[in-house]
């Protein structure tokens, strides 16, 4: 009785260990089993950026009618001018000169552009491929210099969040060498800045939604297209995803709620002191494989 009453203490030490590490065990598999069930915490993350080309849209608000094209919609036939061989090279590579000298610059000039040349690179924009014809884009094109002011200090003030708390040291460190931050003047100076949207879905005469498929793809080639036609008319810009700053300036511009921001581009002639970066871009045998 003795002896057991001597270990008793030292028995009591053990269980109480056992029992701590069945707890910690118990409550490590918990927090593996919430993480695997939570999605990943990107702070930095624009919801109106995140890809919704697999966006479905409630049972009860779509058409369950045919949504494209006229079912019946007449085909015509196609004539394309053919170039010779050399001709092709020749065009291939003035292409490629031309698109070549496009730099991202943020010091653009407030000398007037015509307006005709921005409709007519727009229309270009609209000439992209979409998913079933849909065309998911709307290009809101700002010239008015009191609204551009408000977009900037709509995108400032987010801007210095992202870079401050949302963005993470390492993502500001690589902006460091770009010579870029939170001051965006551009976006005063600029004499025209467009807004593309993409439109996560349409709406049909009935009031129903229509499904837009691929609305983020093709956006994104739209937006190709347009920094090609930009580029083709002498004049620049710098792609610029403002984070956070989507519904605000949706609202701002009074776009409907199926419309988010994909990209804002400052566009005019650069300054005559304006720098870019000595930048040099991939060489072919980086960028292509060929099987």
């Amino acid at each position: 009785m003795a002896l057991f009453s001597s270990l008793t203490p030292a028995f009591v030490a053990i269980i109480c260990v056992l029992i701590a590490v069945m707890l910690k065990k118990t409550t490590r598999k918990k927090e593996k089993q919430e993480s695997k069930s939570k999605p990943l915490s990107h702070p930095w993350v624009d919801e109106d950026l995140k890809d919704s080309a697999d966006h479905h849209l409630e049972e009860e608000e779509v058409d369950k009618e045919w949504q494209g094209l006229d079912e019946n919609v007449a085909h015509v036939p196609f004539f394309v001018e053919r170039y010779s061989e050399a001709e092709m090279i020749k065009r291939s590579q003035m292409f490629y000169k031309l698109l070549n000298k496009r730099r991202s610059v943020r010091f653009l000039s407030d000398e007037p552009v015509p307006k005709e040349v921005i409709d007519n690179v727009i229309r270009t924009a609209g000439t992209s491929p979409s998913g079933a014809h849909t065309e998911p884009w709307t290009f809101v094109v700002v010239q008015d210099p009191y609204l551009k002011h408000k977009i900037r200090e709509i995108v400032e003030e987010e801007e210095a969040i992202n870079y401050k708390k949302r963005m993470g040291d390492r993502w500001v460190n690589d902006l460091k060498r770009l010579r870029t931050n939170w001051i965006k003047e551009y976006l005063d100076t600029a004499p025209y800045l467009i807004l593309v949207f993409k439109q996560v879905y349409g709406r049909l005469p009935n009031g129903k939604k229509k499904t837009h498929y691929y609305n983020e793809i093709s956006v994104s080639i739209a937006c190709g297209i347009l920094l090609a036609a930009l580029q083709n008319v002498g004049l620049y810009t710098v792609t610029s995803t403002p984070l956070n700053c989507g519904p605000q300036l949706r609202v701002l511009l009074q776009r409907p709620a199926n419309e988010k921001l994909l990209l804002l581009l400052p566009v005019g002639y650069p300054k005559k002191d304006a720098t870019v970066p000595a930048l040099t871009r991939k060489p072919l045998e980086d960028i292509m494989v060929v099987m």
